[in-house]
C-alpha cells in the first residue's frame, strides 16, 4: 500500500510539474528543439561575455568556435581547445603546451560546452517573457528557472532568445546569483557543415610524457 502511495504521489508530482509549464513557451521550444535536432552537425561562432552586479564588464569577451556532431565536440577558445569524440575529451592548455585527458560524461553539462543548444530540454522550468531584438534580430525571449537541485547552480535563471524566423538561438543569458551575468551571443550558425571525424579527436603526437596528464581508470 505505501509502495502504490508512493508512486501515485510521484506520478501527481509529474503531471502537476508537466501541467505547470508556459504553453506558449511549450511550443516554441518544441519548434526549436525540433530544428536543433535536424541538424547533422553546427559550425557556430560565439562571444562570450561576463558582467558585474554593476552591468559592467569583468573582462575582454572571447570568441569562441564550435564544431558539433553528435555527442562529439570541438571548442576553441583562447589558449585552450576541448575536443571529445563522444567517448573521450581532451583538454589542450596551449600556453603551457599540457593535455588533461578524461572519460567523457555525457550527463555532466559543465564537459559539453554545446549544450548552450540545447539546454532547454531538461531540468527547466520554462516561461514565456517578450518579444526583443538581439544582434539586430526579432526574437522570443524565454526564461527558465532550473528545478534539478537548483541550489547548486550558480545561476538563477537563464533568458533564451530565439530567432522568430530561424527558429535558432541567438543569444543565451545567465543571470548569476551573485548579480553578474554571463552572456553568450551566437554571432553565426551553419548547420549541415561537413566535419571529418578526425576532427574530433585530438592528435598527442609531438607531446611529451610530462605534457600529458591522463585522468581515464
Amino acid at each position: 500500500m505505501k509502495k502504490l502511495m508512493l508512486i501515485l504521489l510521484v506520478s501527481v508530482s509529474f503531471f502537476m510539474n508537466a501541467q505547470d509549464q508556459d504553453p506558449k513557451a511549450k511550443a516554441i521550444l518544441d519548434d526549436l528543439s525540433k530544428t536543433t535536432k535536424a541538424y547533422k552537425t553546427v559550425l557556430a561562432d560565439v562571444i562570450f561575455s561576463t558582467f558585474n552586479k554593476d552591468k559592467k564588464p569583468i573582462e575582454k569577451p572571447q570568441s569562441w568556435k564550435i564544431n558539433v556532431k553528435g555527442q562529439k565536440f570541438k571548442l576553441e577558445i583562447p589558449g585552450t581547445s576541448i575536443v571529445c569524440d563522444g567517448k573521450t575529451l581532451w583538454n589542450y592548455n596551449k600556453d603551457a603546451k599540457e593535455v588533461t585527458i578524461k572519460h567523457f560524461d555525457a550527463e555532466n553539462d559543465e564537459q559539453n560546452p554545446a549544450k548552450i543548444f540545447t539546454m532547454y530540454e531538461n531540468g527547466y522550468k520554462y516561461k514565456y517573457s517578450k518579444e526583443e531584438k538581439a544582434g539586430g534580430v526579432l526574437c522570443h525571449v524565454i526564461d527558465l528557472y532550473p528545478t534539478i537541485k537548483p541550489e547548486k547552480k550558480k545561476f538563477h535563471t537563464v533568458k533564451l532568445y530565439v530567432d522568430k524566423v530561424k527558429k535558432q538561438i541567438v543569444q543565451l543569458k545567465m543571470m548569476m546569483k551573485d548579480g553578474g551575468t554571463q552572456v553568450y551571443d551566437i554571432k553565426s550558425m551553419k548547420p549541415n557543415t561537413e566535419m571529418a571525424d578526425n576532427l574530433f579527436v585530438f592528435n598527442i603526437t609531438g607531446l611529451k610524457a610530462d605534457q600529458i596528464n591522463d585522468e581515464r581508470d
